[in-house]
């Protein structure tokens, strides 16, 4: 099937939009052949506006944990909807929401709101220079953490200034941190670290157990805020937040993606020690108090528990993990999986340009499986046996054209 529609569509949206995209869904970040614009979605199936039809392995980059259209999500969003969303105060849901996460998140003892990640990370690193009246935020090489000039990798719009006080470590490696650490004696705000290492392009790492103790160390001699970013990770490894798997809990941490299933909500939880500075620093927006959003989160939470969701989320992806494995070895190809595998990248041997990479994922496309070559991709409650392995028949047969096009047995 040709894709008229999606590429009308594109055509249009030069004329009107600068590039036709910006930001992660920029269509110049993936090959052509992905489509740009979608239709519809349910569960874990997605269609292009060209009616295509998709197993999503990317789950909108993260937010669709439970499933695209989630019936119990759906319902208590639109019972919200009908009696309002944005008014001139909060509604009960708010109330709600803050309790639910306290008693969710291990560490919180507050929580505050807002409508994406790079909102919640800023009011942590805002919260942090508050509260320990210093400047100096360690942050790790390759890390990710929002698309605003104090943390945005992409320097276009903004000034060394901006970024002045970060200083760069590497992620599980305790001695690069404590080395960075030493350079802001007297003047460290906090140490930011991500749920694990998830940089675009990279193997991803979970966190070392050392090295999480080291952070937290640090912070407790320097005074220091530990902030974790569970923006990605959040609610897929732990529902008390991704350090609990290595038995570490922040001061301070960053939710967003998975809390809403797809509604637009981030979230900020914070210790005892840092509630005061949380009521002193000034940060708002005109949508954050939305109360649609923030029933859907107690939906998402409510139910994300109750079934076990990110058991599900885990027993699927080493399905797929596992199954892909199998493949690339009864051929001879060379790649590595990581991550955890209900958060997996795959990356190939020998492929700096991403070519072998970006083979698999559209000869996949092609057959129905949507994948990344590059980024961290996302697997949700509503993913099952059954759609793990149709997608493995289009990653078996799209690893057959690699082996023949880069020369594999």
């Amino acid at each position: 099937m040709e894709a008229e529609q999606d590429q009308a569509l594109k055509e249009r949206a030069q004329r009107v939009i600068p590039n036709g995209m910006w930001g992660h869904m920029d269509a110049a970040r993936i090959p052509v052949a992905y489509p740009q614009y979608f239709a519809r979605a349910r569960g874990c199936r997605l269609w292009d506006v060209d009616g295509r039809e998709y197993i999503d392995f990317l789950c909108a980059y993260g937010p669709m944990v439970l499933g695209y259209g989630d019936p119990d999500v759906e319902l208590a969003a639109e019972r919200q909807r009908r009696e309002g969303d944005i008014f001139n105060g909060p509604t009960v849901r708010l109330v709600e929401l803050a309790e639910a996460v306290v008693g969710t998140i291990a560490h919180a003892d507050w929580a505050m709101f807002q409508k994406n990640g790079t909102d919640a990370m800023t009011t942590c690193v805002s919260i942090a220079r508050e509260a320990t009246g210093r400047r100096k935020i360690l942050v790790a090489n390759g890390a990710y953490h929002g698309a605003v000039p104090w943390c945005n990798p992409y320097p276009a719009g903004s000034t060394p200034e901006d970024r002045a006080h970060l200083v760069r470590y590497d992620y599980n490696d305790a001695a690069s941190l404590a080395a960075a650490a030493e350079t802001c004696r007297g003047d460290l705000a906090a140490i930011l670290v991500s749920g694990f290492k998830h940089d675009v392009g990279k193997h991803h790492e979970l966190p070392m157990a050392d090295f999480a103790g080291a952070a937290r160390q640090l912070c407790d001699e320097a005074g220091a805020a530990l902030i974790v970013d569970d923006v990605r990770a959040g609610f897929r490894l732990h529902m008390g937040g991704s350090w609990e798997t290595v038995g570490i809990r922040p001061d301070l941490s960053a939710f967003s993606k998975a809390i809403a299933n797809g509604y637009p909500l981030a979230c900020v939880t914070g210790s005892e020690r840092f509630r005061a500075a949380a009521a002193r620093v000034f940060v708002t927006g005109s949508f954050w108090y939305g109360a649609v959003a923030m029933a859907a989160a107690l939906a998402t939470l409510d139910k994300l528990g109750g079934i076990g969701g990110i058991a599900i989320m885990e027993r699927m992806g080493q399905r797929l993990r596992d199954g892909i494995a199998a493949q690339a070895a009864g051929r001879g190809i060379r790649l590595r999986q990581s991550g955890p595998p209900q958060m997996p990248v795959i990356l190939f041997e020998d492929d700096d340009d991403r070519r072998k990479g970006w083979t698999f994922c559209a000869e996949a496309l092609k057959r129905g499986t949507y994948l990344h070559a590059a980024h961290t991709m996302f697997l949700s409650a509503a993913h099952t046996e059954a759609d793990i392995d149709r997608a493995l028949e289009a990653t078996d047969a799209a690893l057959g054209v690699v082996a023949e096009r880069f020369g594999w047995q």
